[in-house]
């Protein structure tokens, strides 16, 4: 499943509620708003309609309470021939106002995919002369060379991935569909751990291919399964990544189970 986690959005700690605890009242140090800017060392380029249109050393990662990251380049690291200054504006009562750009690379227009605050609020970190694009209304995205996926990557977001002799087991209706002492554990910054199976320990016989495709940043592309038992149909209640990236390379292959019906339980537990 697709995992959306920062520093300010879910439970991370800077988040609308904290997860953890800290020596002192974060919620009376800190604005009820949090914004945190700090430079990405990795060369960002992106690309449109078969142009790059942004390439830069000089990226910057925005965290903002209750939103995913956000990168803001340079202007002057946007190809100005590409770009056209429209009269949109928008307000945000924590950076101010936002003047936007829209893009075209020959037929092709993306119209106001570009944003930025060149006059921002006395509070706000130093936002001006940089900008930001919609991420999915570009082609591709890159970090140095290799491709990234869904929305710019956290820096403070990890993956971790643990061979376990736990017993794994999941139901369906009450019906078990997969049992498995070799799973591997799944930790993902502050989501729930996720356990994969191998196929050897599942009935592949209670599962029918989906359509359903979802994208993680940090750990690909998953394709799904609905599990059937009897005339029950649970819709894309297993995934798995066949060619995941770098951090979740191990459970390449492997199912994992959730959803409405299905019930996994670790040792005996709620899993």
């Amino acid at each position: 499943m697709a995992g959306i986690m920062s520093l300010t959005l879910g439970n991370g700690p800077l988040a609308k509620p904290p997860r953890g605890s800290l020596n002192f009242d974060l919620g009376a140090a800190a604005p009820a708003h949090v914004l945190y800017l700090h430079e990405v060392p990795q060369r960002i380029r992106g690309r449109f309609a078969g142009q790059t249109v942004v390439d830069t050393r000089r990226a910057m990662l925005l965290h903002e309470t209750g939103l995913l990251p956000q990168w803001y380049v340079p202007l002057e690291d946007v190809r100005q021939d590409l770009i056209e200054r429209t009269d949109h504006t928008t307000h945000c009562p924590f950076k101010g106002d936002a003047s936007y750009w829209t893009l075209r690379v020959g037929d092709r227009v993306a119209g106001n995919t570009i944003w930025g605050y060149e006059n921002p609020k006395p509070e706000c970190p130093p936002l001006a002369g940089l900008v930001a694009f919609y991420f999915d209304r570009l082609d591709a995205w890159f970090e140095e060379d290799e491709p990234v996926l869904g929305h710019p990557r956290d820096p403070f977001h990890r993956v971790d991935v643990r061979r376990t002799s736990r017993h794994v087991v999941v139901r369906a209706g009450g019906q078990t569909v997969a049992d498995s002492r070799r799973a591997l554990a799944l930790f993902e910054t502050g989501l729930p751990t996720r356990y994969y199976l191998p196929a050897s320990d599942v009935r592949m016989a209670a599962l029918r291919s989906s359509t359903t495709t979802t994208v993680c940043p940090y750990k690909g592309v998953a394709t799904y399964h609905d599990v059937c038992v009897g005339d029950t149909v649970y819709p894309d209640a297993a995934w798995s990544y066949h060619e995941p990236l770098a951090e979740a390379r191990a459970v390449g292959g492997l199912l994992s189970f959730l959803g409405e019906g299905i019930e996994v339980t670790v040792d005996g537990e709620p899993g």
